[in-house]
Parts: structure tokens; sequence; C-alpha cells
């Protein structure tokens, strides 16, 4: 099997992240655990939910060393705060002396409540719409100004610094490359006449208007929304609260939206109508952006493969992504690409 090769040899960062690390940290901040530890579920970052002494349990995240710079994640944490100032249910770092960054052993962290929940009934239509509605909320205050460190959405550096490093670093067997290449190529291709992912902002028409670029969550996927049943109120409420902003990024509206769908046409085509439904009780949705579900799908698509093997450093992708970088992952690599090159020359979804 074709593996990709670590990137040096030098043992990753986190293997320095040891329990007795991690107990020390909360300790430098005024918290102490009474023992508990337990590490959840995140690759990116490492995630542990800690029991205090005093009975409260809190979360803590301690980030990937040179992912982001100290002004990013602050930045993150500013919108965090915005949001939950205007009582959006998103789980933020809390302050602690002053700060929500902290250092501690060479390691950037913060500390979050601990929120339970359970994934989002996304088949029922009142779930859909009530999501629809925070979504409304948050671009609402997303929009309010734009951020000034962390980076956009777009294909530049999704699709085509993706597709770069892939064949520059020698990722993809030889056998699939050519392949792989001239596919990835050509979704590149009609990415790139959305000039809302390109940058673009020159129109002959002095009349066009521009999709509007805004603040956004950035990885709205049904695994960073919890629901909490009417049934079971906590002190988050009942409803969704969104976690993990740490992929926030400027873009289109709908980028928070699109992950949320899932089954046949005519199933997505519900569901958007739903989230549609609830958003515009409170914000308006440009239709326009329908045209880039399809688009956007296909950068995660193309970037997955790239953050695969930009990590495969670290000692936790190999173990939990084993299938990663063989010919046969590749080769339906091709196929997913070919799919999305058909599924973006078809009618968006309306609604």
């Amino acid at each position: 099997m074709f593996a990709p090769s670590p990137s040096s040899v030098v043992p990753h960062a986190y293997q320095a992240l040891t329990p007795d690390v991690v107990m020390d940290a909360l300790a430098s901040v005024g918290l102490y655990g009474d023992g508990r530890l337990l590490a959840l579920s995140s690759y990116e970052n490492r995630v542990y939910q800690l029991h205090l002494e005093d009975g409260s349990v809190v979360v803590a995240k301690f980030y990937r060393p040179g992912r982001w710079s100290e002004a990013q994640i602050l930045e993150e944490h500013a919108f965090s705060a915005e949001l939950m100032e205007a009582e959006i249910p998103v789980v933020g770092p809390l302050q602690l002396n002053g700060n929500t960054l902290h250092h501690f052993g060479g390691f950037a962290f913060s500390v979050a409540p601990s929120r339970g929940g359970r994934p989002p009934e996304l088949d029922d239509p009142e779930v859909l719409e009530w999501i629809g509605r925070f979504l409304a909320r948050i671009h609402t205050v997303g929009a309010a100004k734009p951020f000034a460190s962390r980076p956009a959405l777009d294909l530049q550096s999704f699709g085509i610094d993706s597709r770069e490093w892939l064949l520059g670093h020698d990722q993809v067997p030889l056998d699939v490359q050519s392949a792989w290449a001239k596919a990835s190529q050509d979704a590149i291709n009609v990415i790139a006449t959305h000039d809302c992912l390109t940058g673009a902002t020159s129109q002959n028409d002095p009349y066009f208007e521009p999709i509007r670029q805004l603040r956004l969550h950035g990885d709205c996927h049904p695994g960073n929304i919890l629901w909490t049943p009417l049934d079971l109120p906590t002190s988050a409420g009942p409803g969704p609260h969104f976690v993990d902003l740490d992929d926030a990024r400027s873009g289109p509206a709908v980028q928070d939206l699109w992950m949320l769908l899932s089954g046949d046409r005519q199933q997505r085509t519900r569901q958007l109508g739903c989230l549609v439904d609830g958003y515009e009780q409170f914000r308006e949705f440009d239709r326009r952006e329908l045209a880039l579900i399809e688009p956007l799908r296909t950068l995660r698509l193309i970037h997955y493969s790239a953050w695969l093997a930009r990590r495969w450093s670290d000692p936790t992708f190999p173990i939990n992504f084993p299938w990663f970088g063989s010919s046969d992952y590749w080769q339906g690599q091709v196929q997913m690409l070919q799919e999305q090159l058909e599924a973006m020359e078809e009618a968006p979804l309306t609604v």
C-alpha cells in the first residue's frame, strides 16, 4: 500500500502533551482537576474534558502549533464573544485571569464550559428551521464587520494550493496521478467561473452586486451542532448550540448551510427549503449562492485530501485514517471529482 511520507522525522509536538501537562496547564490558570480527564474526538487540535475539584466540568483545547497565529485565534475568540453577547447559543472560551488564550509548555490553549447534546435530527423540518434561524443570526453578527486576520474560503487556498501541494510532494501514486491531476484541474477550472470564490471583483456590468462575504462558522457540519431536546433542558437551553469555531473564515453564507444537506436531490431540496425558511425569518438569503453548493463541496473534497497528507506526521492520523494514501483511495477521489464535475454542470437546487 502506498502511504504518504511523513514531513519530518522529529517527534510530533503533541507527543509532549501528556496528561500531566494538560492538568498543569489548567492549574496555571487556576483550574484544578480532580484527576478525571477524557480525550475528546478531535484531529486538528487536542481537546480534553476535565472534571474540576469544585464539581464543574470544562473542555480544554490545545491548538495545533503553527496552524493559526495568535491574532487569528484571538479573532475567533472575539467572534464567539460577539455571538454570545447577541444571545446566540455558541460555546466560546472562558475569560480566565482576563484572557481567553493561554500558554503553557509550548502550547496555546483555551478553556470552555462543557456542553452536552446529541446530533440534530436533520430529517425533522422543525429542527432544520430552528437551525436556519440561528444561522441567520450568526450571519447577521458575522456581516457586521470583516475579519482582519483570518483568511477567506476561496479557490486559491482550498483548491489550487491543495492540489499543487499534493502533486509537488508526490502524495498521489503514479498509477493514479495523471487521472487525479486531470480531474482536479478540470474541477478547478469550473470553480474558477465563480467570481465569489476567486476574489475577482471586476464586472462589466456596473450594476452588478457581488455575493456578500461575511464571517462564518466555516465548518458547520452536524457534528458541530449539539442538540438539547425540549424535555431535557440544560444551562445551554433547549435546541441547537454551536461548537468549534476553529475553522471560522470569511465566505458566502451558503457555506454554513450546505454541509447539513444529505440524501438524493429531492431530499436535499426539501432540507434546504426548511433551512432557508428558518433563515429568512431573520435575514434574507441570496438565492444566487445556491449555485455555489457543488463548487464548495468540490473544494472541500480536494482540501480534505491535502489536509490528511499534511498531517500524516501526527501519529493520530495513520491510526485513524489507515485507508488514506492507497491507490484505491485516490481512484475513489478521481471518481468523486468526476461526479462533482457532473453535479456542477446540473442546475443548482432551488428553494
